[in-house]
């Protein structure tokens, strides 16, 4: 879950980020991309204005580009102003569940919700690591699983096209509301950082659900409809 304003203000201070810093976010090698969209949509959202996601540090590395290890140093503390969060870029539960309500109803929004779990997760089939967790997903939910963003050699996201095929082919309409949404709100923001690269819909449009499926199938249950499986 996000962290308040003050808690984000004091992590940067201690790490030594300055508002007018460029940060760069990166996952391992070995990961490729995965959780770095996360740290990046997080800084954006709380308003640090220069914040990029490598494309990828594996790729990065095959390339022979500057790398360099050792021991960590310790940096200069800084002081980091609290900042605001920006709530018109986070969907929260009571919002997610009035979606989850108007699916299929006369006259609602249409919002999606794009869940990037894995297929078995979403369907209902394969159980979700957290035990005792249902596995399902929110009724009129669409499955993008991250795996289909991402080149399968590299790991790296598909180029702008190729992200636009794929959701064109999953049936999201660029013209509608979109909610990212995964099992903590860490690979919904890969699907977003997606749509910002393929410049799919409006980024006015678009949301993370920030509880994702863990606060979802924790709050609700499949006797009241809203939790879907694949029969």
């Amino acid at each position: 879950m996000l962290p308040s304003g003050k808690d984000f203000a004091a992590t940067m201070s201690e790490l030594g980020i300055r508002k007018d810093d460029t940060v760069v976010v990166y996952d391992t090698k070995e990961l490729g991309i995965f959780s770095a969209p996360r740290v990046g949509w997080t800084f954006k959202i709380f308003g640090h204005p220069k914040v990029h996601v490598l494309n990828n540090f594996k790729q990065w590395v095959e390339e022979g580009l500057p790398t360099e290890s050792g021991e960590l140093y310790s940096v200069e503390c800084c002081t980091y102003q609290i900042p605001s969060l920006d709530e018109s870029k986070v969907a929260d539960f009571e919002e997610v569940r009035e979606v989850a309500l108007d699916h299929n109803k006369e006259g609602a929004e249409g919002v999606q919700v794009l869940d990037a779990r894995s297929p078995g997760r979403f369907a209902g089939t394969d159980p979700e690591p957290r035990e005792g967790l249902s596995s399902g997903h929110m009724p009129g939910a669409i499955n993008v699983p991250i795996s289909a963003l991402l080149d399968p050699q590299t790991k790296a996201f598909l180029s702008p096209e190729k992200l636009r095929q794929v959701f064109k082919e999953k049936g999201v309409d660029p013209e509608k509301p979109i909610i990212s949404s995964c099992g903590t709100g860490v690979t919904a923001c890969v699907i977003e950082t997606a749509l910002e690269q393929a410049q799919y819909g409006s980024a006015e449009k678009r949301k993370v659900y920030d509880g994702s499926w863990t606060e979802w199938a924790q709050r609700v249950s499949a006797s009241n409809s809203l939790i879907k499986k694949t029969e």
